[in-house]
């Protein structure tokens, strides 16, 4: 293989599914491509446990090459199975497992997944809480047939497989971890070598630290759905549906949710302003504006990210929102006027030089908010330290302290459209990331980091711009953006706060308190 990130047919059978969404009581369309004679299709949802809900064996093996463009304008591959969701089937992630049979090639090749949400039947009561899965970013970091948004590609097809280990792949302890918490003794592996050893000894790209249903989604809802919650499910892709949101409290966020196109924020936005509520366990959060647009099979994603404003077509078209940071001048909608904090303000905890030794949890302020009720914690004590819950990707606010020492936003920040009311209950230092800051385990730019593109947009003018960009924080906090008339937010800006959830009893009493609170 000349690129390690690009697991193509790696395995010798693979698929996607038509859709990333389907309502009960639809088909879903399986498309497989496979040197193997037949094989085998299980379906199982994912919740606490995981269900088989359908299998089917002995289907006919075809194989169809993926077209060289398959990474930005899909695969076009034929229908090889149709999976009836039957109208009993909740809501919920459901992972497809395609083994082949009869190859004769290396057992260890033989299995490869495909995934889907059921949304809630129209005529289903619906609950409280909408669980938006951020297919959007694993469509960013997905490398297969060729590139990814990381890799070079300025448009990311949803009609091709997942690589390898974005849905699922075995257990490992802090192996598969690109911000790996340390153990007393431990020194940090900053250069994330473990990480990379791991991944390319078992051939996964290096996105399964950054995003899947794997890493994130899985480790939430096993957590939740054993604590009784139950959720409606959706994708980045469904709050593109006018009204999607009338019927819900609560909009919950978890894990890495970065890429959003214009319609999903508005979507989102609007709720909020109307009273409903957003809860984001979510680091990165909101930081790409991108567009879904027609391609040759399917639709494809394009952000020009760091070019946009120089490459991006609609540049010259008055009607289209470049693509790019939305905090970004041409942009011009940042995303901590919803959050009440943004990356631009921090962005990495323990990865590379980024506070390589940082302590790897919220340090508690607020000790009487109501986010921290039962939990036991005090000013000063450090809130999912020992799981690492503050890790890899994070938000942050520009603070000052007030009169009793405790962070609220400074005046920067609420010039910048930082609601005014936001409560921050615990941060912890966080920073960007330059040219040569970067970890090994991940390809960084050759020209610029985030540091200096972060710098150069968003202080532009600032002659202490690269200083202002480098020390930032991630915070937890609480802010009404649309005032008293509008809902209630809670960011927990972090990627990694799911590690916690499975031992940390903290972490698990403050994610019970939003979910109780605001769903």
């Amino acid at each position: 293989m000349t690129n390690a990130d690009d697991q193509t047919f790696h395995d010798v059978i693979e698929g996607y599914c038509g859709a990333l969404s389907y309502a009960a009581g639809d088909t879903v369309e399986l498309h497989v491509s496979t040197h193997a004679d037949t094989f085998d299709i299980t379906v199982e949802r994912w919740g606490a446990e995981r269900e088989l809900v359908w299998s089917a064996s002995g289907l006919p093996g075809v194989f169809t090459p993926p077209p060289d463009d398959a990474d930005a304008n899909g695969c076009g591959w034929p229908v090889s199975a149709s999976i009836p969701a039957e109208s009993g089937w909740r809501s919920g992630f459901y992972l497809v497992t395609m083994t082949a049979r009869g190859s004769g090639s290396d057992p260890c090749r033989t299995v490869a997944h495909a995934g889907f949400v059921i949304r809630p039947a129209a005529s289903d009561a619906k609950r409280s809480t909408l669980y938006v899965l951020p297919t959007n970013t694993w469509n960013a970091y997905n490398t297969w047939g060729g590139k990814s948004l990381y890799t070079g590609g300025t448009q990311v097809s949803f009609h091709r497989p997942f690589v390898r280990g974005f849905l699922s792949r075995p257990e490992v302890e802090r192996d598969d971890r690109k911000a790996r918490p340390t153990r007393f003794g431990e020194t940090p592996d900053a250069d994330g070598l473990i990480f990379q050893e791991y991944r390319t000894t078992n051939a996964y790209p290096s996105g399964i630290g950054s995003t899947g249903w794997f890493t994130h989604g899985r480790r939430f809802i096993e957590w939740a759905e054993g604590e009784g919650y139950e959720f409606d499910y959706a994708v980045s892709a469904d709050l593109d549906t006018p009204g999607i949101l009338d019927d819900y409290e609560n909009v919950l966020l978890v894990g890495h949710d970065e890429y959003w196109t214009e319609p999903e924020r508005t979507a989102v936005e609007a709720h909020v302003e109307s009273g409903g509520s957003l809860s984001s366990f979510s680091g990165n959060t909101m930081f790409w504006h991108v567009r879904i647009e027609p391609a040759t099979h399917g639709t494809t994603m394009v952000c020009h990210k760091y070019a946009g404003r120089a490459d991006d077509p609609a540049n010259d078209d008055p009607d289209t929102l470049v693509t790019g940071m939305w905090a970004d001048p041409s942009v011009g909608r940042p995303e901590w006027t919803l959050l009440g904090a943004g990356s631009a303000f921090g962005l990495y905890h323990r990865f590379g030089q980024a506070t390589a030794q940082g302590v790897g949890g919220f340090i508690v302020y607020r000790e009487d908010h109501w986010l921290l009720d039962s939990t036991g914690l005090r000013y000063g004590d450090v809130l999912g330290r020992d799981e690492g819950a503050v890790g890899y990707e994070t938000v942050g606010c520009p603070i000052t302290l007030d009169e009793l020492q405790l962070p609220i936003p400074n005046a920067f920040a609420i010039e910048a459209g930082v609601p005014a009311n936001a409560e921050i209950v615990g941060c912890v230092p966080s920073s960007n990331l330059g040219v040569g800051e970067y970890p090994k385990s991940i390809a960084a730019l050759s020209d610029q980091g985030d540091l200096e593109f972060i710098a150069e947009r968003i202080f532009a003018d600032d002659p202490d711009a690269l200083r202002k960009a480098r020390f930032g924080n991630a915070v937890m906090l609480t802010c009404r953006p649309f005032g008293d008339a509008g809902g209630e937010v809670v960011t927990i800006g972090t990627t990694d706060w799911v590690f916690a959830l499975a031992s940390d009893a903290a972490a698990q009493q403050v994610t019970r308190n939003v979910l109780d609170r605001l769903g």
